[in-house]
């Protein structure tokens, strides 16, 4: 994990220094300012982690700075400030909470004191982040799956995890389930990204509020040739320029992408640059398409029903042994997003407790065993049991003309019972012992 970077700000030579001496110690960053002019200096170049602010400074005194950086990131501040004063009142200690100041330490400062107290704003604001982050993107969830391929992708992720390089994930569609490029409306990536500057006011980016730890960009080949340019600069000199400002900020960010796509493909047509491909692909990880692991099919299936039925309170259902097998031979052409919804469909849909393999290959779209389209059209403007019927009555029309009506090799290749595909198909009005036109 890496170091906080704290903002030191005092007019007093020894106390800034003192400070800085201990929280170096403790394993912090530390920059300092002597005065305001200073202070605003470091504030745009490297957005600190959190601020010591001392109230009484000669040329802007606490208070109006801590009022004009609130300001400026629209009335909330970026970073967690704590006060420092030897001559407080309670009125200034209740201006700087109300402009946000995380706490206020009265001089001269307790060690234990000043550090547990950065420690909580610190922590305060990590926490934040992630209370933020998880409004708008799913929790993570580690690769579901025993398979020889999930095995050496989870040793391969935790193996990149103890470093810092900068990842590319690839995988076909719906292989992995965070700012997204592409869910950026168009022309604002670069604000979303690098942020901005007007008049005295800093919007602060993605790559910013990521300061010290991950950015995530999934659908990286959406990105467009203005933002593109952009980020190569800021990965080849370690630094950035907010849109319409003029002093560079430092790049503290690990940066993990992700896409769909071919790169190298995007490259050779032009819709990609070959030195960002080059400077994200440090550790390339390739996810797995589901088809080329189908022993965590079950595993996946079982993972999903127990989590919508448990976090969405849907009815627990679970797939017998015929729908199981005939889902470990399907293609999964969505991968791991197709289970998902399929599972989610059938627990919504509801029916017995017992999904079969008929209810399966309706939700799926109406494919044959053998994989193949049976170009039956089935309305779906009915009830669903009626639906479901229509389709099954289609299925073991299908698997008689297949089998020449064996009702022995229908029941091995639907995985049920004979006593019981009699029984179905009596339901269906379904005559095996009629002869085929």
């Amino acid at each position: 994990m890496k170091s906080s970077y704290i903002l030191v700000v005092d007019d007093e030579p020894d106390i800034r220094e003192t400070v800085k001496d201990i929280l170096e110690d403790e394993g912090y960053l530390v920059a300092t300012a002597k005065n305001a002019d200073e202070a605003r200096h470091h504030f745009r170049e490297h957005l600190p982690d959190a601020v010591l602010l001392d109230i009484w400074m000669p040329d802007t005194d606490g208070i109006t700075l801590l009022k004009e950086w609130s300001d400026m990131s629209g009335g909330k501040l970026p970073s967690p400030v704590v006060m420092m004063s030897g001559h407080g009142t309670v009125e200034t200690a209740v201006e700087a909470t109300r402009l946000g100041a995380y706490d206020f330490l009265e001089k001269p400062l307790g060690i234990a004191k000043l550090l547990l107290t950065l420690e909580r704003a610190l922590q305060s604001s990590r926490l934040q982040l992630q209370a933020n982050d998880s409004l708008h993107a799913q929790p993570f969830i580690e690769p579901t799956g025993s398979s020889q391929a999930i095995t050496r992708l989870r040793e391969q992720v935790k193996r990149i995890a103890q470093h810092d390089s900068w990842v590319l994930m690839s995988g076909e569609a719906g292989t992995f389930v965070h700012v997204a490029v592409s869910s950026i409306e168009a022309g604002n990536a670069a604000l979303e990204l690098f942020g901005r500057e007007e008049d005295q006011k800093i919007d602060y980016g993605r790559l910013e509020q990521a300061r010290g730890g991950t950015l995530f960009l999934d659908e990286v080949a959406d990105m467009d040739a203005d933002v593109q340019k952009r980020l190569v600069g800021a990965l080849d000199t370690g630094s950035f320029l907010r849109v319409g400002g003029s002093e560079p900020v430092h790049l503290d960010v690990r940066i993990i992408a992700a896409t769909q796509k071919n790169l190298e493909d995007e490259v050779n047509e032009g819709r990609f640059r070959e030195d960002l491909f080059f400077q994200l692909n440090v550790v390339p990880v390739v996810i797995p398409p589901l088809r080329e692991h189908e022993d965590d099919v079950i595993e996946l299936l079982n993972f999903y029903v127990d989590h919508y039925s448990s976090r969405e309170r849907l009815p627990y259902r679970r797939f017998d042994t015929a729908a199981q097998n005939y889902l470990r031979q399907y293609q999964w052409p969505g991968n791991v997003r197709e289970l998902k919804n399929l599972v989610q469909r059938l627990l919504i849909a509801g029916g017995d407790e017992e999904i079969e393999v008929s209810e399966v290959e309706s939700a799926i779209g109406m494919l044959s065993s053998s994989g193949q389209h049976t170009g039956i059209s089935i309305s779906f403007d009915q009830p669903l049991r009626e639906a479901r019927e229509d389709f099954e009555r289609a299925y073991f029309n299908y698997q008689m003309g297949k089998h020449d009506r064996n009702v022995t090799q229908m029941a091995e290749e639907a995985g049920i019972e004979r006593t019981h595909l009699y029984r179905k198909l009596k339901t269906l009005d379904i005559d095996v012992k009629a002869k085929r036109k």
